[in-house]
């Protein structure tokens, strides 16, 4: 089927025109996919620091409450200061190796939108080609 050339070619004018349509519609993709890798990356620094606060709330349960217990169990084989210095290290290990594993995740997250910075550069490329 051949179209006459007048409806075949398009004025510069639409040419632009379909162009900075074709850029809106990008710019607003960008920016949603944007807003979804935020998003994504704070539910992520959320449920790591969630891990750091389960640390320290296990951290002063198992003070409070397995402590006591421990330390006259120990009291039996150790003098009474003893146990309770053995029980009260043994939980403050504890503590400390949930409270690293978040923080240590917190540290390994990369905040850069790494997924955006990659489409924004194929819309770039994309966009050159359209000029040339």
């Amino acid at each position: 089927m051949n179209l006459p050339s007048a409806s075949r070619e398009k004025s510069v004018g639409d040419l632009f025109s379909d162009l900075a349509g074709e850029a809106s519609t990008l710019v607003r993709q960008e920016l949603s996919l944007a807003t979804m890798e935020l998003k994504q990356k704070a539910t992520y620094a959320g449920n790591q620091a969630a891990y750091v606060a389960i640390g320290m709330i296990l951290g002063a349960v198992s003070l409070l409450a397995l402590s006591a217990s421990f330390v006259l169990g120990f009291a039996w084989i150790l003098p009474l200061w003893a146990s309770a210095l053995l029980v009260g290290l043994a939980a403050g290990l504890a503590a400390y190796g949930t409270a690293r594993k978040g923080l240590s995740a917190l540290k390994n997250m990369k905040p850069q939108l790494q997924q955006t910075r990659a489409s924004i550069e194929e819309t770039k490329r994309w966009a050159l080609k359209q000029v040339q």
